[in-house]
């Protein structure tokens, strides 16, 4: 069968065929985590899209270099040019060094990654471990006449820019319509225009992560790591940038703008983007109360849960929507995830044993029609990783496993190269693209999960906050869970 892939670039706004620019290769560059506080949902939701893709590509037979960067440094609050580190701020809170918030949310975030089955990627890259490439960078879009300093910082001149290239490719906006509806400069007087941002910026005395510069003790501007990191890993241009949707408007239109600007070159061929979560229609916010942590997810503790789900049932619950829809969260939906995915599940376990019955005189229509809906698996993940699609193939496939291994047809009745093909593609699907995995097979998962959990516990108990510790400790026994508390905090848990 000819597989051809299209996806859909959010630069040209339209599905095109996937044309690698080294064959058989694929460099993709994905922004990863802010590592100042828990990963959220909807950041799962975006690296599990993304986790999808890589394994597909995988799948085709390319050699995927998979670029999946930590932000550590230089993402200011508002995600603006002004304002106090992310996590610098959650530093002087906590009264630790930011290196300490880095590793331990670095860390939960690795843990909530696993715990999900997600591929990690070719290469992580800090942004603190590449502050060299990100100053050699700002001094070639200065020598470039694209950027000027004022008082020890670096800005990006948007205007000059935009004289030879177009600033808003991307976000498909005028660059009239963007100053039109960007508030006045205020304090940010030593900015020449209104859409200007930093490439590097000069360091208060008070700001904790800082380092020497030709232009003085700063740090880089939180746009600028991407350019730098993908440049270095992945070279000028590559094939797939990725990121969320919210990234799209501001920080991935600076990117291209930084590349143009130093190199000539848009960094990627193609822009891909998930969309976002909502929870009974409306928007995810802490402020409404409808977001969810992974835990929170699991362990059914949010108020607006019914009971816990697997990370399986999870990560299948994402799956049944095309990366680029938005998903809406309630009780209703992920409950019937979950019963899907109990059945897709269990038709793999079934594969495991299934044998062909002696061959008799071939049903060339049932033949037929299993070779179509392998196909289906492969036509639904070449529109654009169209994950329902695929979802629904293997729906179909199941419904035949189920047949033959209730005996309620004879295998026999297709030919031995469908027969393989069909337990091949189920489970080719299935467990590598996917990346589900049995619920009942995940003893080593519920070990990393429930650490996980009693981590957050103790750091609940140790900051007072009774309710969650209280809470967590209640929802995992309604789910066969008892936890072993002692002088030292909860070391361990036992099933009930």
């Amino acid at each position: 069968m000819e597989q051809k892939l299209f996806v859909y670039n959010t630069l040209t706004r339209k599905k095109e065929e996937f044309i690698p620019l080294d064959a058989g290769h694929v460099g993709m560059y994905v922004c990863g985590p802010t590592v100042y506080s828990d990963v959220h949902l909807g950041n799962c939701r975006t690296f599990m899209s993304f986790d999808l893709i890589f394994r597909y590509l995988l799948h085709l037979g390319y050699k995927v270099r998979y670029v999946r960067n930590i932000t550590d440094a230089g993402h200011l609050e508002s995600d603006a040019d002004e304002g106090e580190d992310k996590i610098s701020k959650k530093a002087k809170i906590a009264q630790l060094e930011p290196m300490e918030i880095v590793q331990k949310y670095t860390v939960d975030f690795h843990n909530v990654m696993q715990i999900f089955n997600a591929l990690p990627p070719s290469i992580e890259p800090t942004a603190t471990g590449h502050i060299i490439e990100q100053i050699e960078l700002v001094k070639a879009i200065l020598e470039k006449g694209y950027a000027y300093e004022v008082d020890g910082s670096v800005y990006f001149d948007v205007e000059k820019y935009n004289q030879t290239q177009d600033y808003g490719i991307l976000n498909g906006r005028k660059l009239e319509d963007m100053l039109n509806n960007t508030r006045n400069l205020g304090g940010q007087n030593e900015k020449h225009g209104k859409l200007d941002f930093a490439l590097w910026i000069k360091a208060k005395p008070e700001h904790l992560m800082k380092w020497p510069s030709p232009w003085g003790v700063g740090f880089p501007g939180w746009h600028l790591e991407c350019s730098a990191m993908s440049n270095k890993y992945l070279g000028q241009q590559f094939d797939i940038h990725g990121g969320g949707m919210d990234l799209m408007p501001t920080h991935h239109t600076n990117e291209i703008a930084q590349n143009m600007a130093c190199c000539g070159k848009n960094p990627a061929s193609y822009w891909l983007h998930t969309n976002m979560l909502t929870t009974n229609g409306q928007k995810m916010s802490k402020s409404l109360g409808n977001s969810f942590l992974p835990h929170e997810l699991f362990l059914g503790t949010h108020p607006l849960l019914k009971k816990g789900y697997s990370p399986m049932t999870v990560r299948f619950f994402f799956m049944q929507a095309s990366y680029r829809s938005t998903v809406d969260f309630s009780n209703e939906a992920i409950e019937a995830a979950e019963i899907f995915y109990k059945k897709l599940a269990e038709a793999a376990k079934k594969l495991t044993t299934l044998q062909q019955n002696q061959l008799i005189k071939v049903d060339e229509e049932t033949d037929k029609a299993i070779h179509d809906f392998c196909d289906d698996c492969y036509h639904g993940m070449n529109d654009n990783f169209n994950s329902p699609k695929t979802l629904e193939a293997l729906n179909n496939l199941s419904k035949w496993i189920n047949t033959y291994s209730g005996s309620n047809r004879n295998s026999g009745e297709i030919r031995t190269e469908t027969f393989e093909r069909m337990k091949k593609t189920y489970n080719d699907f299935f467990f590598d693209v996917l990346g589900l995995k049995q619920d009942d097979n995940e003893n080593a998962d519920t070990d990393d999960l429930m650490n996980l959990v009693i981590k957050l516990r103790n750091e609940a108990k140790q900051n007072k906050d009774y309710a969650t510790s209280d809470k967590i400790r209640e929802g995992l026994k309604s789910i066969g869970f008892q936890l072993n508390d002692n002088k030292q905090g909860t070391t361990d848990w036992i099933r009930i």
